[in-house]
């Protein structure tokens, strides 16, 4: 369990780092249009703040308490679920990802109305129009890893 607080600690630190950086430090949410070109045409920093679940879901709706409180069932159901059926380091990683991505999240909501997302990625003539940030890989790697690894101490068995 040691592990996956560690993970989470160290993933949430990032995420804030990381998000204070490009929105304070940089001033992305000064720039003219938001964006700062950091490896054109694959890497910019588009900020966009969503009020809303995944792609800006729901962003017309005040959901910011709701999520919050859905954040803190999901983090306190997966240290439950882990506390309970064990796991190898690997699965521990992948809840401590989990943790600390929904955790630096709702930093965000708390203090900002909204989640900062300002990574952008686009390729080969496709323009996304979506941003995400640190703390939104790390829930995605943490599920991923939860979902495929949870059964591995089963395995070993």
């Amino acid at each position: 369990m040691k592990l996956m607080f560690w993970t989470g600690f160290w993933v949430f630190l990032i995420d804030q780092i990381t998000k204070y950086y490009v929105v304070h430090w940089l001033g992305l949410i000064n720039e003219a249009d938001g964006r700062i070109e950091v490896w054109p045409p694959f890497l910019e920093f588009r900020m966009a703040w969503n009020r809303g679940v995944n792609f800006g879901l729901f962003a017309d709706y005040d959901m910011r308490w709701v999520l919050i409180g859905v954040a803190f069932a999901i983090t306190g159901g997966v240290i439950w679920w882990l506390n309970r059926i064990g796991g190898t380091k690997w699965v521990y990683i992948s809840g401590g990802f989990l943790i600390g991505g929904a955790m630096g999240n709702v930093i965000d909501r708390f203090f900002y109305g909204a989640v900062a997302d300002f990574l952008n990625m686009s390729c080969c003539g496709i323009n996304n129009p979506y941003a995400f940030n640190v703390a939104d890989i790390s829930i995605f790697i943490g599920a991923i890893g939860l979902a495929f690894l949870a059964d591995d101490k089963k395995k070993a068995a």
